[in-house]
């Protein structure tokens, strides 16, 4: 009696174990991954500036995160962003928009994994007004 209980319960185990191997492999995701982190820190330097707000935003399956519109977050990363670079979130300031030509550096950072790959951008302004009209209005950098 206790060979056939030691059997049934080995045999059980090895069960187990084959299906704890067989879940370990469909944990792969249909998605690219796509969670970062957006900063607007005060300071030329990000590894030494004061970050004034930040948000998560998260692109994959579905856009969600502390971000106030990761819909239209995620769509403006998605149709600016070259190989884990994001120059055109940089647009072209509009020319009727002036900022005063004092400095008071503010830093801009998007930093995680995008499209399955690690990222890390960082771009400075020489002040808030130059952010802002460089950003012109766009969303990542709404919050």
């Amino acid at each position: 009696m206790l060979r056939r209980f030691a059997a049934v319960s080995a045999s059980a185990l090895l069960c187990l174990a084959g299906t704890a191997t067989v879940a370990e492999a469909r944990t792969e995701s249909l998605y690219t991954p796509s969670a970062v982190v957006l900063s607007i820190s005060k300071g030329a330097d990000a590894s030494s500036v004061t970050v004034l707000r930040a948000v998560t935003l998260s692109c994959a399956p579905t856009a969600s995160g502390t971000h106030p519109a990761p819909e239209a977050a995620c769509a403006e990363l998605k149709a600016v962003s070259q190989s884990g670079a994001f120059e055109g979130l940089l647009a072209s300031p509009a020319p009727d928009r002036m900022c005063p030509q004092h400095f008071d550096p503010v830093t801009v950072t998007v930093d995680g994994v995008w499209e399955g790959s690690r990222t890390s951008w960082q771009y400075t302004f020489g002040n808030a007004c130059a952010m802002g009209v460089t950003l012109n209005g766009g969303a990542a950098f709404a919050f």
